[in-house]
């Protein structure tokens, strides 16, 4: 069944979440048949939906998540409907294309699966990703591990494994088809970087159950590395691509 971490942090997670580049877009559509139609499951505020509506000419797209979808953009090829990853509300084999962006790992159940395999086309492609930690320079490196691991570790759901290890031993009942590499790269101040730390899972678990922000004192320990907060620093995100077809 799936899980709702993020409807208590909906806005904020719309506003500090890393985008996507168009390149995963379209290399995705170079691999379908046909450019009908598309369902993104867990689709948050619909950043990857309205990505894949340069490409489908319509994209169904699904959340958990009443109050994530209503932070969701419009747009003229995407219907967006608060439901969980198990019931799509499609008919059977509609789908040229599904994708799952960064919440595979909430919902890898049996039942996702039965799912997929029923409103998938039989020539249709199932696509699934997660950012893995971001990469900066070297310090900033060090200071996001020790944050992810030791500040807010104990506060990580257990389904975050999957992204450490980058979805490769996650539940795949698909023939792997061999993908590209690619990365996210955006240029963030100080302050771009701990919202987005603000709005990880294990960070607001933290907030709730401790009473106290982590990423205060996480800002004091690398304001010398944005000594002017205004600054933009380059900062990358390789993602983890898991594409199949049905077996």
């Amino acid at each position: 069944m799936s899980t709702d971490h993020f409807s208590g942090h909906a806005a904020d997670y719309a506003r500090a979440r890393p985008t996507y580049p168009p390149e995963l877009f379209a290399w995705l559509a170079t691999q379908c048949a046909a450019h009908d139609f598309a369902w993104d499951c867990g689709t948050g505020n619909g950043q990857a939906a309205r990505a894949l509506a340069e490409h489908f000419r319509h994209v169904h797209a699904t959340d958990l998540s009443a109050e994530q979808v209503a932070q969701a953009a419009p747009h003229p090829r995407v219907d967006y409907l608060a439901a969980p990853a198990e019931a799509s509300g499609l008919p059977d084999h509609a789908c040229d294309l599904i994708t799952v962006a960064q919440a595979l790992h909430w919902f890898c159940s049996d039942a996702f699966y039965g799912e997929v395999k029923r409103v998938l086309k039989p020539s249709g492609l199932f696509a699934a990703w997660t950012y893995t930690l971001l990469r900066g320079e070297p310090e900033l490196n060090a200071a996001v591990e020790d944050f992810h691991t030791n500040i807010v570790g104990p506060w990580w759901p257990p389904e975050r494994r999957w992204v450490d290890l980058g979805y490769r031993e996650i539940p795949f009942p698909f023939t792997d088809i061999e993908t590209p590499g690619f990365e996210i790269r955006l240029e963030w101040t100080r302050g771009d970087l701990l919202a987005y730390l603000r709005t990880w899972s294990a960070t607001q678990r933290c907030i709730k159950e401790s009473g106290a922000d982590p990423t205060v004192a996480f800002g004091e320990r690398i304001a010398h590395l944005w000594p002017d907060d205004t600054a933009r620093k380059p900062i990358a995100w390789p993602i983890a691509l898991r594409c199949g077809r049905l077996s």
